[in-house]
């Protein structure tokens, strides 16, 4: 027997907290603990660039046949575009594999370091996305917390981390957001991605970079910067990367792995010893939402549309941080202002678990325990209201 003694597992907190929510029947309740973006009406949108590519896909796609295990070529090729420049050295020493999502291309790095470097452990920094200890120690792993951002002062513990990563060995990886640190919003500026890449030279570590929402932050050049720092220093490295929310083809599952090498031989080499890797775990990557991103990028018209609705979404949030921490500075109970200068669709209230569950009992306002919120979960008609809620919840 394999089933009937089994205990009941521990639910995921995000699963969980979609429960919560969906059990909390006032007309007032506020999700902030999914990680989609939503509109100004709380809706989560299919973008109209996505829908135009839709219509044409459903009109000229001749075959649902498999392609390969790297997936749609057209779109490898644009994503290597979009995240280093088209015709940038970054560009030519760097191949794609497209993934089921930045899930699939972490798994598949994952996987593909414990080829690589059996021996090497992998530094992740804390806090970071709970899923990465969970796909890293699948793959067998040994993982290592740094430091990164303290809570109490919503700022990052570049100092601390910096001392820690001084630990990281030949055989060693080192993971980096690049860009709208989840669940933080704290990003490396400039100088420090510099200083951590010449330290990782030095040490002869791997860099993993996980890049799931570019474009969310600053702009899509801004965002990019740090991996184009990166492959400006470093003479190879690895990015798994997402369309989920800058496309919001959550469902689609649309991720891609791309490594960058040395030179161009040593790029398609190590896509060459990658896609084994893929074929193990799921063989061919599903099309649909690859195909339409392929599109809306190689396409100039769909392109400056895309670009136009992802402006709006970047606006949207950085706007709804603004509006947080200026009504949270009016109640004066503590300094909230690390809010507005962080990026992306998340920020850590540094709040404790006893005030998360005030929020979401007495004030219908959903969020994760750790106390992370998503911003994009914030309207004109919510904000100050929530405001409200966590200068009440925090100080009682």
């Amino acid at each position: 027997m394999m089933f009937a003694d089994l205990a009941e597992p521990p639910l995921d907190p995000i699963l969980g907290l979609a429960q919560l929510l969906a059990q909390d029947k006032s007309p007032d309740k506020v999700d902030l603990g999914i990680g989609i973006y939503q509109n100004e009406h709380g809706e989560a949108p299919v973008l109209d660039c996505v829908k135009t590519a839709e219509r044409w896909l459903a009109e000229t796609q001749p075959s649902k046949r498999y392609l390969s295990s790297a997936g749609n070529a057209d779109y490898n090729t644009q994503t290597r575009g979009l995240l280093f420049g088209e015709g940038s050295d970054g560009f030519a020493r760097s191949r794609t594999i497209q993934a089921p999502g930045g899930t699939g291309a972490l798994r598949l790095a994952s996987d593909l370091l414990r080829k690589l470097r059996p021996e090497g452990r992998v530094f992740i920094p804390g806090p970071t996305w709970p899923n990465h200890p969970g796909i890293l120690k699948a793959s067998g792993h040994e993982v290592v917390v740094y430091p990164y951002y303290d809570m109490a002062a919503g700022a990052l513990r570049f100092d601390e981390m910096m001392a820690a990563l001084a630990d990281l060995g030949p055989r060693d990886t080192l993971l980096l957001h690049g860009c709208c640190h989840n669940p933080t919003g704290a990003d490396l500026d400039r100088e420090q991605w510099r200083a951590v890449a010449g330290l990782v030279a030095k040490s002869g570590a791997a860099v993993l970079v996980d890049l799931a929402y570019l474009g969310l932050g600053d702009g899509l050049a801004e965002d990019a910067a740090g991996i184009r720092l990166l492959a400006e220093q470093m003479p190879e490295f690895i990015v798994a990367s997402s369309y989920s929310k800058n496309f919001a083809l959550y469902r689609e599952r649309v991720g891609a792995l791309t490594v960058v090498g040395g030179s161009e031989k040593d790029a398609v080499l190590a896509h060459a010893h990658a896609l084994p890797v893929a074929r193990t775990l799921w063989s061919m990557p599903p099309d649909h939402g690859a195909a339409v991103v392929a599109k809306v990028l190689g396409d100039a018209e769909l392109r400056r549309v895309w670009e136009g609705e992802l402006t709006l979404m970047r606006g949207r949030i950085n706007a709804m941080r603004e509006r947080l921490a200026t009504r949270l500075a009016a109640q004066g109970t503590r300094d909230y202002g690390f809010i507005a200068k962080q990026r992306g669709m998340f920020t850590m209230l540094g709040i404790a678990p006893d005030a998360v569950e005030t929020l979401r009992r007495d004030h219908h306002v959903h969020l994760t325990s750790s106390g992370r919120i998503n911003v994009a979960g914030l309207n004109a008609n919510n904000v100050d209201r929530v405001a409200d809620a966590i200068a009440a919840a925090s100080t009682n």
